[in-house]
């Protein structure tokens, strides 16, 4: 259960005065969720989700609001932080930092149909475009430098070969993206997997989550959903979601020619960060609370497949 500060009816109603929201009719805690306490909120005039932060640097919590709010101010489908009557969005109840969001509809897509992908990558592709003008700052917390300052922590826990994987892969970014010219900068979602998004039938109701959000790199964000999104359970690429995901994508922003030259490393790079950053939480700095890990090993299959088999040609912007 991702209720991990329980909350009264009375607290929450409390809370809710303090917006012009409705009165609480019902409370109910979220399973699901890994790091923050989220509850679903029904009032007498609307459904809201509300989130307590438990975990991460709160300092960092005004970057996700203004984000938020830029993307929902341009007609992005993202829930847009509730501010209350004052306009401030970010308030403490139970001691933790906390939002309020309005609830958006839809289920998370478990094996994306096509139509879904084109969704996706269209919708991505929008949320580029308006993210490169995004006044805010964050440094990606996953990128290239947080690879090779962290990887020497998971290397005892390997094998001999994927020590060596590891070690001469890191090396190689290093390389690639070192001589590389600068690459199409923006905020990012940061964590775009299926998960993440929600859609009723082929509609795209949502994308939630965004505190992994940051500045970086728009093909980092790309490369994520790809490998997400267009990849078969043997880690392979599937050639029509791939495709079409692209293919909608550079439709709204089309991939420059350091982009398209980067492309296949930035899709092991990208696997690689799951890879270690699930094998930090599984030996180096478990979670604060009782849940289960993601496994590692998803992303190394990923990431396996990628060096055996390459990356897909990229298709051109799509003629929807």
């Amino acid at each position: 259960m991702a209720v991990f500060t329980p909350l009264s009816d009375t607290q929450v109603a409390e809370f809710l005065s303090r917006f012009d929201v409705g009165s609480l009719a019902i409370l109910e805690g979220v399973a699901g969720g890994t790091e923050n306490s989220t509850f679903f909120v029904t009032t007498d005039r609307r459904e809201l989700v509300l989130t307590l932060f438990e975990q991460g640097e709160h300092e960092e919590l005004p970057f996700f609001v203004e984000l938020l709010d830029y993307l929902d101010e341009h007609r992005l489908p993202v829930p847009g932080p509730v501010h209350d009557r004052e306009g401030v969005a970010l308030h403490s109840l139970s001691g933790k930092p906390s939002l309020l969001f309005p609830k958006l509809p839809g289920r998370h897509p478990l094996s994306p149909s096509l139509e879904q992908c084109r969704v996706l990558g269209d919708t991505l592709g929008r949320m580029h475009v308006v993210s490169q003008h995004f006044p805010g700052h964050r440094p990606n917390p996953r990128d290239l430098n947080w690879l090779m300052a962290m990887h020497h922590r998971v290397l005892v826990y390997l094998s001999p070969e994927d020590q060596t994987l590891m070690k001469d892969e890191v090396e190689i970014y290093q390389g690639v993206f070192g001589d590389a010219p600068p690459l199409p900068q923006g905020a990012l979602h940061g964590d775009l997997f299926r998960d993440n998004t929600l859609f009723e039938g082929d509609r795209l109701g949502g994308i939630i989550d965004f505190y992994n959000g940051c500045t970086g790199d728009l093909l980092f964000d790309l490369a994520i959903v790809i490998n997400d999104w267009a990849t078969g359970d043997d880690g392979c690429l599937d050639a029509e979601r791939h495709d079409v995901i692209l293919g909608a994508y550079q439709n709204r922003r089309p991939l420059t020619g350091p982009e398209r030259e980067v492309w296949p490393t930035m899709l092991r790079m990208t696997a690689l960060r799951y890879w270690l950053s699930r094998l930090l939480v599984v030996y180096v700095d478990p979670p604060a609370h009782d849940l289960t890990p993601h496994d590692p090993g998803q992303f190394h299959t990923i990431l396996t497949a990628r060096l055996n088999h390459g990356a897909l040609p990229l298709p051109e912007a799509s003629n929807e």
